[in-house]
């Protein structure tokens, strides 16, 4: 990777953290395929704010759904029996969740219900969703990732409009991971995670998809993640394998490379405060949530207006 300019290091800080009450370390069967068999306590994923600034976020292997208020104080809001991974407000009060066993899952965050949304396509059953993104219109996208990688590219995007049409976007990804629009909506950003780089497609008018490329390469033993939008149009990557929150340009090259010395796997990221001006993080393998005050605010995140 050439730099003609050098990136500015910054450092995220501690925030809050899982609290012990939460913790119970044991072998799962998501621990057994995805942490090398491992005992695990949590695995956070999943960030999305409220209107009222309580972040939410999900722990994938323990079937949880958190609710974290602007003071740090953590509240467990659902949970059930399947492997909750990235959300969105579906309206004021409800969000939607990828869940890798059960597909699209709807989770009331005032009460605590749990339903499902989608969970089949023309009753073939997802490889394992993990992550979404409305647009301004309602229109949902969302990556379908199982266990795809290199050796098995069939990782799939599809595109689930306010009527109810599902569209198959993409089949030929390693591992679909975040996934996020560009300002103006033209271009859709997915992380492929297991090519360690983000593809970048064309979104036409008459709703096809076209020429699809790849945008940003990195480097290292797990690739991008988590992706973010912020006003000035660069992209944000969170990173697990390097513990790196990348910032780029519109020219994929890093302005900024966002540290931390907790934990080794920054899974996902979005922005929160009163003005969205500060990023949070999930620092997956300790259960820390991590944040750092940015120069630019994040895009508004969409909520839906699908009709179950």
């Amino acid at each position: 990777m050439l730099l003609l300019n050098s990136p500015k290091l910054r450092p995220l800080d501690a925030w809050t953290s899982l609290p012990s009450r939460f913790r119970q370390k044991r072998r799962t069967g998501w621990s057994d395929a995805n942490m090398g068999g491992r005992d695990v306590d949590s695995f956070l994923e999943g960030p999305v704010f409220d209107s009222a600034g309580n972040l939410y976020v999900t722990d994938i292997p323990f079937g949880r759904v958190f609710r974290i208020d602007p003071q740090g104080d953590w509240d467990l809001v659902a949970q059930w029996d399947g492997e909750p991974n990235g959300m969105k407000f579906l309206n004021a009060t409800e969000l939607l969740v990828t869940d890798y066993r059960n597909g699209l899952m709807v989770v009331d965050s005032h009460s605590g219900a749990v339903r499902p949304y989608l969970g089949r396509r023309n009753t073939e059953s997802f490889k394992g969703l993990n992550d979404l993104t409305f647009d301004s219109h309602g229109n949902l996208y969302f990556t379908d990732q199982g266990q795809t990688g290199l050796h098995d590219p069939t990782g799939r995007v599809y595109r689930l409009s306010p009527s109810g049409r599902l569209d198959l976007l993409l089949s030929n990804v390693p591992s679909p991971n975040g996934i996020v629009l560009s300002l103006d909506e033209k271009f859709l950003f997915v992380a492929a995670t297991r090519g360690n780089c983000v593809w970048r497609m064309p979104l036409l008018a008459d709703g096809g998809v076209s020429k699809a490329g790849q945008f940003f390469t990195s480097y290292g033993p797990s690739g991008p993640d988590g992706l973010a939008m912020d006003g000035a149009g660069r992209l944000l990557v969170a990173n697990p394998g390097l513990a790196y929150v990348w910032v780029l340009n519109h020219r994929a090259e890093p302005v900024q490379v966002l540290t931390t010395d907790t934990g080794a796997s920054l899974t996902n990221l979005a922005f929160g405060g009163a003005d969205r001006r500060t990023l949070y993080c999930t620092e997956s393998t300790s259960g820390v949530i991590l944040r750092a005050d940015m120069d630019e605010a994040g895009t508004l995140v969409h909520a839906g207006s699908h009709h179950p």
